[in-house]
């Protein structure tokens, strides 16, 4: 009875958030929407090196001067300048080969970020041996560790292959 009523009132909160939280209702409500979605079926622009030569050019809307441009591109390219072909490169292609090869500075990031989480866990290392742990226990003293390593040696602990078959009785050393 109990987990059907769970369910029911999941349900219901599922439910009402799934609609509050539809763009349909954030519309209607006056709030403005960006809904960008990419159809991938048309073909797209990338800038990657492995395919140099992109489905589509960079610019598909030319104003103009690009117009012009484009037009004088289909004539002699021997009167064309340096500047216009390489405006005609940039309406192809957004990046150059040596742009897209050209590193970039996000490694500073990760290890300035690395360094930070390396250094916050230090302090919360400093602050739990200062402020959390107590001092050791008398347990772990040496003379402590001496006196019980004695009474395990004098009542022969594990005299086969254990603790007491390293100690010598006869000359009250250790074995070598």
């Amino acid at each position: 009875m109990l987990s059907s009523r769970a369910a029911v009132r999941g349900l219901q909160l599922f439910t009402w958030r799934s609609l509050s939280t539809s763009t349909c209702v954030q519309e209607a409500h006056g709030k403005e929407v960006a809904t960008s979605s990419i159809d991938c079926s048309q073909p797209q622009y990338n800038d990657r090196l492995d395919t140099p030569l992109p489905d589509i050019p960079y610019v598909t809307k030319f104003n103009t001067e690009q117009s012009k441009l484009k037009e004088k591109e289909k004539g002699p390219w021997t009167q064309l300048t340096k500047e216009e072909k390489l405006a005609l490169y940039r309406l192809s292609h957004r990046q150059t080969f040596a742009e897209m090869k050209k590193g970039s500075s996000e490694w500073k990031t990760v290890v300035g970020g690395l360094f930070f989480f390396l250094g916050f866990t230090g302090l919360v290392i400093w602050w739990q041996r200062v402020f959390v742990f107590g001092k050791p226990p008398h347990t772990l003293s040496e003379e402590w560790v001496a006196m019980q390593t004695q009474r395990m040696i004098d009542m022969r602990v594990n005299p086969v292959l254990g603790f007491s078959s390293e100690w010598n009785y006869n000359t009250k050393q250790w074995k070598k």
